[in-house]
């Protein structure tokens, strides 16, 4: 063949090439709701009109059994972006604040650096909650208050040079973040890695602390809106080259701050008013993929990193008929289902069949896989890498035989564990974990509760009977299952890996019964 003519082949070939991988990668939208329930969303009886979210689960596959890894959000959003349990950490209970050095080491892989391996544009855009390095002033210097009173730490932070670990370190090429909750200082944006403007005011948004002048709660998801459509927008002109964006927002967590536009828009108060308004944000996110015609080959998922949270007044919500974590017991912080059984809904209309329920168990670890999965012909998944994190494609697929999890390992605020296996579920603690009753202290001191709980979720999925005195040889394995978890470093097949530490929050009476969970 002559030479010209071989090329044009080779090039037609790559050509080719080039758009089946484009196909077969889908772009991936994941978004991440802080502290909303099960039943929020009013597709699942919430009272607040949620039609986005609701048009996911008509045009997509709406999980029934869905997990976070943990009951709080500095965990579960490790677990996302690592495919690993947070306990295998050094944060073995709690939560990180505004201030705390990065969770996640740079030579760890997460899904982003694994995306980006894989020729992926990635970006993540909204609150990040897992640390950042933050820059001092020379000399010890602490700055004061530009007007008002100076209040909180952070006045000795550098606002004028990047963070180190941030999320361009770790595997992201885009950012707009702030640093964590709404409730903890540093009140700032961040833009790839690097403060926006000066912290020069006090503000509170619950606790006071340094805040850029400029800086509002009541703006944040508005910003997350329009940063994330302009990013959709940008990256829907590269044809060749899908993307991976990351939008974890700031609500419906404290502090509950509709904007104008939405308040009095629901029936039940603030808190239905800021459901609505996260909604709102999801609704942009599909105006962005539908003006861009990208749709089809874009997989959208919605979920939240806990359940909802005391402060949104429970009881006053369910007295108007609206059950924010539906009928499961508990709520944010806590071992029981209500505190890390949440909404998860994925639309990917090239492959997943609209209104359909998938009741296969998932955890939000398992994104890593699962796009690890999709993207067939990438590298694999290294050794040390996504150790907790199991494909649900099947699932999304309607494989009738779709059973990826052997079993899941949910964890509390104060380092409660419980394991899942099928229909059992067993809490190795006498109370919540949290903060329903009976809370850790006065669980300890209540002789009458006995130190596991084990729970048949097909027949009493409100967890109110204990079965573990009368299942005693299932107790005892689903202990070494845990215990062997935990020990092996990871839940999926492989060779062994390290924690950063053990977990060292079994009560002591728990291992005197218990031996194999000691270190």
């Amino acid at each position: 063949m002559p030479f010209s003519k071989a090329l044009i082949a080779i090039l037609v070939l790559s050509a080719g090439l080039a758009k089946s991988m484009t196909v077969n990668r889908p772009n991936v939208v994941y978004i991440l709701a802080d502290d909303l329930g099960y039943g929020d969303l009013s597709h699942a009886g919430g009272k607040a009109p949620t039609p986005h979210c609701d048009r996911l689960a008509k045009e997509g596959m709406r999980f029934t059994d869905s997990h976070t890894t943990s009951s709080v959000c500095t965990p579960t959003r490790y677990g996302i972006v690592t495919g690993r349990y947070n306990w295998r950490t050094h944060l073995k209970n709690g939560v990180l604040w505004g201030m705390s050095e990065p969770l996640i080491p740079q030579n760890r892989l997460t899904v982003a650096k694994f995306l980006q391996q894989n020729h992926y544009h990635t970006a993540v855009v909204g609150k990040w909650h897992l640390g950042l390095g933050w820059q001092k002033l020379a000399n010890g210097e602490k700055r004061k208050a530009k007007t008002g009173p100076t209040k909180g730490d952070g006045w000795q932070i550098n606002y004028g040079k990047k963070v180190k670990g941030g999320p361009l370190a770790i595997g992201f090429n885009e950012s707009f973040i702030i640093p964590a909750s709404l409730d903890m200082f540093p009140y700032v944006y961040l833009k790839n890695d690097k403060p926006t403007e000066w912290a020069t005011v006090t503000k509170a948004f619950h606790r006071p602390g340094p805040s850029g002048e400029h800086f509002e709660a009541i703006n944040c998801l508005r910003d997350f809106a329009r940063e994330a459509s302009k990013y959709i927008d940008a990256r829907a002109k590269d044809k060749d080259k899908p993307f991976f964006l990351y939008l974890p927002l700031t609500s419906p967590h404290t502090p509950i701050v509709p904007a104008e536009h939405w308040q009095g828009k629901s029936s039940i108060g603030s808190y239905g008013d800021f459901l609505m308004e996260t909604d709102w944000v999801v609704g942009e996110v599909l105006n962005a993929l539908d003006r861009n015609q990208i749709a089809d080959n874009t997989m959208i998922i919605f979920t939240a990193d806990n359940g909802c949270s005391p402060a949104a007044k429970i009881p006053d919500l369910v007295n108007q008929g609206h059950k924010p974590n539906g009928d499961w017991r508990g709520h944010k912080a806590d071992i029981f289902e209500g505190g890390h059984r949440t909404p998860f809904l994925v639309r990917w209309p090239d492959k997943v069949k609209a209104g359909t329920i998938s009741n296969q168990t998932i955890c939000t670890t398992d994104l890593f896989a699962t796009l690890s999965d999709i993207i067939s012909n990438s590298k694999t998944i290294p050794d040390n890498a996504a150790e907790d994190s199991f494909s649900f494609l099947p699932a999304l697929l309607g494989q009738a035989d779709a059973k990826a999890r052997p079993f899941t390992i949910h964890h509390s605020i104060n380092g409660s564990f419980a394991i899942r296996s099928g229909k059992w579920k067993l809490s190795l603690c006498p109370g919540s974990g949290g903060w329903s009753a009976p809370r850790p202290n006065a669980a300890k001191k209540n002789a009458n509760l006995p130190l596991v709980q084990l729970y048949d979720l097909e027949r009493d999925p409100a967890e109110k009977n204990n079965l573990q005195a009368e299942n005693s040889e299932l107790v005892g394995k689903l202990v070494m299952t845990l215990a062997k978890a935990i020990k092996n470093g990871r839940t999926t097949p492989g060779p062994n890996q390290t924690n950063e530490g053990y977990p060292n929050t079994f009560d002591k009476r728990l291992l005197a019964k218990f031996p194999e969970l000691a270190q």
